[in-house]
């Protein structure tokens, strides 16, 4: 979810798993490709890893913002902008919204953060291969070895950096909108 970009929410829930599937299905795809020139394993991994996480992304975001089900996509996609990007929405109604999709961010982060182990023993792994690959292999599979393991190497030690200050920004909007809510009310009194 915190990788989904603003314009991907402007769907609904096909399209956004049909978005971040296809993303995922060229990417592994072309890795197999690199790897074996097979282009029919290219394609089997592009259609069986593309609709498995086309789905899966789809449905934790689902999960993790269940309020976006009931907006208009141009709705969800000004809050994620104004959220992702630390600014405001001009539509004082979506202003609370700004606030739980900044909340979704937080839950998704703190399940990425408990799954890290799991990154690092798979980069673990993927660099021992890429040095047998590197000994052993094709150059295919020599190249393809080692763009995993920068794959996993980025995700270990850019992302976390990225990944606060995507959440600092999203704060910085949450907070605004808290305020610019909080002014509109009525203020309690005799």
């Amino acid at each position: 979810m915190i990788l989904v970009p603003g314009r991907l929410w402007r769907w609904g829930p096909v399209g956004r798993a049909v978005g971040a599937g296809l993303g995922a299905g060229v990417l592994f795809g072309a890795f197999v490709l690199v790897e074996s020139a097979a282009w029919a394993g290219a394609g089997v991994v592009f259609v069986v890893l593309g609709v498995y996480y086309g789905i899966r992304v789809a449905r934790r975001m689902d999960r993790l913002w269940p309020a976006a089900r009931g907006m208009k996509g141009a709705d969800r996609a000004a809050v994620v902008r104004a959220a992702r990007g630390g600014g405001t929405v001009a539509d004082p109604r979506l202003m609370p919204v700004v606030v739980e999709y900044a909340g979704a961010l937080h839950r998704a982060a703190e399940e990425d953060r408990q799954r890290r182990w799991v990154v690092v023993s798979v980069t673990v792994f993927a660099a021992a291969l890429a040095v047998h690959d590197t000994l052993t292999g094709s150059i295919g599979e020599t190249v393809a070895s080692w763009l995993v393991v920068a794959l996993f190497l980025g995700d270990l030690l850019w992302w976390p950096r990225s990944r606060a200050r995507l959440l600092a920004r999203a704060d910085r909007a949450a907070a605004s909108a808290r305020r610019a809510t909080d002014a509109g009310r009525p203020a309690d009194g005799p």
